[in-house]
């Protein structure tokens, strides 16, 4: 199957590590970014549009068809925010998103990327995983030919990409030790976009993935 995705968040390490792997990917013909600002990458797959307010994406709607995977790799930390804001971010604007896109792409594989940690009760202590745990609940829901919900542990980033927080940079040395030691805990920016685009080229048994299953995807022939 020949994927044409749509990718949110492409200026943001996990988008861009996303993105970087699809340009490359001989499955993946066309990508379209959706962003807020440019991301300043040119390539001949890639198109983009700069769009300010995800909360109202009528004006690009119609752009949006044709399309059947989606890498929804935008989001924020929740450090410093109450809830209500928080939730106005990661779901409400998510849901907002992916409902469009259910609709106008009824073929689409839709993946979303959270964490590990994510409350799919909806009813633990911390804040950020029952908002986390609602919108993947909804996001299962909507009708999608499938969903994906990623729940990464520490991602490894790729070496050259601009986007890499400095948080993840100050513990690269650390990878090599944190994958012999806890190896169903981290994962590498390049296995975390291969498996998305697995994912959209043929089924995986579970819509909910660890670190464990991303690997074991990435690693799969698709």
């Amino acid at each position: 199957m020949t994927i044409r995705a749509i990718i949110t968040g492409a200026t943001g390490m996990v988008g861009e590590g996303v993105l970087h792997e699809c340009l490359q990917h001989p499955g993946v013909e066309q990508v379209l970014v959706i962003h807020r600002k440019p991301c300043g990458i040119k390539h001949p797959k890639l198109r983009e549009i700069v769009h300010g307010d995800f909360y109202d994406m009528s004006p690009i709607e119609a752009e949006l068809t044709g399309y059947n995977a989606c890498y929804f790799c935008l989001g924020v930390t929740s450090v410093g925010m109450s809830e209500a804001d928080y939730a106005r971010v990661t779901h409400d604007l998510t849901l907002h998103v992916a409902e469009l896109l259910a609709r106008r792409n009824p073929d689409m594989v839709f993946c979303y990327v959270t964490g590990t940690g994510t409350d799919s009760t909806e009813k633990g202590r911390s804040m950020w995983a029952r908002v986390k745990g609602k919108t993947e609940n909804e996001l299962l829901r909507l009708p999608f030919k499938r969903a994906y919900m990623f729940r990464p542990g520490y991602i490894h980033p790729t070496k050259g990409l601009q986007n890499t927080h400095k948080y993840y940079r100050a513990l690269m040395w650390l990878y090599p030790i944190l994958r012999m030691l806890m190896p169903g805990s981290v994962v590498t920016l390049r296995e975390l976009g291969l498996a998305m685009i697995h994912a959209a080229r043929g089924s995986y048994p579970s819509s909910i993935l660890s670190s464990k299953e991303i690997r074991e995807l990435a690693g799969m022939d698709r």
